[in-house]
């Protein structure tokens, strides 16, 4: 059975539903909602947060405030639709790397967004994507 007999697609649709009906595809669900624990979410914030700050032209850092809701599935990777509040930090864009910055407290500079976005990864492969993203000002 060479590479050509492939070519046809209904020998091909007839291998489909005799792997589907031997139970050799696992049955997708769509999104699923995920526990709103930080832990499991920590390396897709990071990218989100990451992501948002490289395309800002705030002269502060913003950060992830709180997680308000997160879904997943799973597809050829791992699919997450998540909703957060970001606030701006008092660490400036061009500043030193610290990984602690405090959330601003002055009032004319303090800052906040909802945001939503979808991220489709790959974490075995440490491969992430921003789908899509929008935010708008808390």
């Amino acid at each position: 059975m060479g590479v050509g007999c492939w070519r046809n697609p209904l020998l091909l649709l007839a291998a489909l539903v005799l792997a589907a009906r031997l139970g050799q595809f696992q049955r997708w669900e769509g999104f699923q909602e995920k526990s709103m624990s930080m832990k499991n979410m920590n390396s897709t914030l990071k990218f989100f947060i990451e992501t948002y700050n490289n395309a800002s032209n705030d002269t502060y850092l913003f950060q992830v405030d709180k997680l308000l809701r997160s879904q997943m599935q799973l597809t050829t990777g791992v699919e997450y639709m998540v909703t957060v509040k970001i606030s701006r930090t008092k660490c400036e864009r061009n500043g030193t790397k610290n990984h602690s910055c405090p959330i601003q407290n002055k009032k004319k500079l303090k800052k906040s967004f909802i945001c939503d976005f979808l991220v489709y990864t790959v974490p075995w492969m440490n491969y992430y994507q921003l789908w899509n993203n929008s935010c708008l000002e808390a």
